[in-house]
């Protein structure tokens, strides 16, 4: 009894002490001076790009409304997106990092699940927004005011980050036996109960139900509400109006897709692709990571007039 306790604690101290290798690009370590101006640059564009569409929506008096206070949040959360790996997929190009702690990669790998829900949370409430504006035009004010609009951030922001630390909180108390190598250059869930030995049941099983209750649900809400929403479209008489009423919903179709396309894309190389090169495993895991968060202003900044003809004005005042 006394033996078993002892390997036990004696356990806990090496895994919790565990360090883990995070993966570049394999085959390419020559190259990481080059990599790094790209990387570095979309990094700056994220950065820059979501700061500039949370200042103007800030700035601009005719930008106060439920619409943009949803992509205020989404920006937002972009912009914590970049923040929560920028450190570990530059400091490996630029020789900074090569490994990262067990305590650091739990901690990462919370705010990306967190922050990937959140971004999920709030694309859902810019579909119930366009749902709203378009099926009930004439209470959409009265339905969405300020202080219900604080209130579904802060339904979000408790979605987000009380319903992962259970099994986040799970992978300190597992041990790791297996070759401490991730699969990309950030910390990944999936990536660290594929090197445990202990039961992960828990983890996956819990796991699979955030994602379900989620990723999932949340798609297949936008689905329904975009049903709805061509149904009360295609109602009205005029082509003209019609297509107006459709073009408000772009930008949040784009950011949707811009959104699932590379989570289903690396879901299948991670289930599928095991016989895959380890770097297209890497590149999938950073455009799931950066893909977002870079096209997310460029098209709001494109598709949504107010905000382009803000930022046009933005750019002119300072040229003078």
């Amino acid at each position: 009894m006394f033996n078993s306790l002892l390997r036990s604690a004696v356990s806990i101290l090496n895994f919790n002490g565990s360090r883990f290798t995070l993966t570049g690009f394999p085959g390419l370590e020559v190259d990481y001076l080059w990599l790094s101006i790209p990387f570095a640059s979309i990094y700056a564009m994220v950065f820059l790009g979501n700061c500039m569409v949370l200042h103007v929506i800030r700035t601009e008096s005719s930008l106060h409304q439920p619409m943009f206070y949803f992509l205020a949040m989404l920006a937002l959360t972009d912009l914590c997106v970049g923040l929560s790996t920028v450190y570990t997929v530059l400091g490996i190009l630029w020789g900074v990092i090569h490994e990262i702690s067990l305590d650091a990669c739990i901690a990462q790998s919370y705010f990306i699940h967190g922050l990937s829900f959140m971004e999920s949370s709030v694309l859902l409430a810019m579909a119930f927004d366009r749902y709203i504006a378009i099926c009930n035009p004439l209470h959409y004010s009265g339905i969405l005011t300020n202080d219900k609009i604080m209130k579904i951030g802060v339904a979000i922001l408790c979605r987000s980050s009380l319903l992962i630390p259970p099994v986040i909180i799970g992978l300190k108390f597992l041990n790791y036996c297996r070759p401490h190598i991730l699969s990309h250059s950030f910390c990944l869930h999936q990536d660290l109960i594929r090197m445990a030995c202990s039961d992960i049941r828990f983890n996956s099983i819990y796991g699979l139900a955030l994602v379900v209750t989620n990723l999932l649900l949340d798609a297949v809400l936008i689905i329904i509400s975009y049903i709805l929403i061509l149904h009360a479209v295609l109602a009205i008489a005029s082509r003209e109006e019609r297509i107006k009423s459709l073009q408000t919903c772009v930008s949040h179709i784009c950011a949707v897709l811009v959104f699932y396309i590379p989570i289903i894309g690396l879901t299948m190389v991670h289930r599928f692709g095991r016989h895959l090169s380890p770097l297209v495993h890497v590149l999938m895991g950073n455009v799931y990571i950066l893909f977002p968060p870079l096209m997310n202003p460029i098209i709001y900044s494109i598709k949504t007039q107010q905000i382009r003809r803000r930022v046009q004005r933005l750019f002119y005042l300072k040229g003078m």
